[in-house]
């Protein structure tokens, strides 16, 4: 049969965005191009990178022109609420997003939720041996499903310090600070 209306079709998806089809309006998105998928400098893989987008004045200034556009349209403010992945640069993102909400919104409150995602042993071999198929591996992308597969010692501890720093730094400028995760491990082994 006919694939339903917006349907995208499997080879077009590669993010979890492709899958976003609510209209958001245009101010409340801010694409931090050095980071694209294909972009220039990589992936945002590390705490302090995220965390150093946000020094940028013009970042802020731009960031906060954002933010004081929608706050102007509320009648009644009463907080807000900021969801971030802890596991890898959006963590110092997130930090820094708090932080800036903490200092120019004293008095509402923050509900921030940090986001990880589930490990599997999908690509890992336990003895040396050929790699453990699995779920991950259907989905032909990473990070596209819900596991991310176990990778080496530096990914492993690069996850781990960002979630440790993520978790510290949302706790002390939020109202409320949930993690949140598919395993019970907050995604790190």
């Amino acid at each position: 049969g006919a694939a339903p209306p917006g349907s995208q079709d499997p080879p077009s998806v590669r993010l979890w965005s492709d899958y976003l089809n609510v209209p958001l309006h245009p101010r409340s998105l801010h694409v931090i191009r050095q980071y694209l998928h294909d972009g220039d400098c990589g992936c945002l893989e590390a705490f302090a990178q995220g965390e150093s987008l946000l020094q940028d004045p013009s970042c802020v200034e731009e960031l906060e022109d954002r933010l004081h556009f929608f706050v102007e349209e509320c009648d009644y403010l009463q907080g807000f609420q900021v969801l971030c992945d802890l596991h890898d640069g959006f963590s110092g993102v997130g930090a820094k997003v708090t932080e800036l909400l903490h200092d120019e919104y004293s008095g509402k409150g923050i509900l921030s939720w940090g986001l990880t995602p589930a490990t599997s042993n999908v690509g890992v071999s336990k003895d040396g041996g050929e790699p453990t198929p699995g779920l991950a591996c259907t989905f032909g992308m990473p990070k596209a499903g819900l596991f991310f597969p176990l990778q080496d010692s530096q990914s492993s501890f690069y996850r781990l310090l960002n979630t440790a720093l993520g978790i510290v730094h949302l706790s002390q400028h939020s109202s409320l600070f949930c993690p949140l995760s598919l395993s019970g491990s907050l995604g790190i082994r």
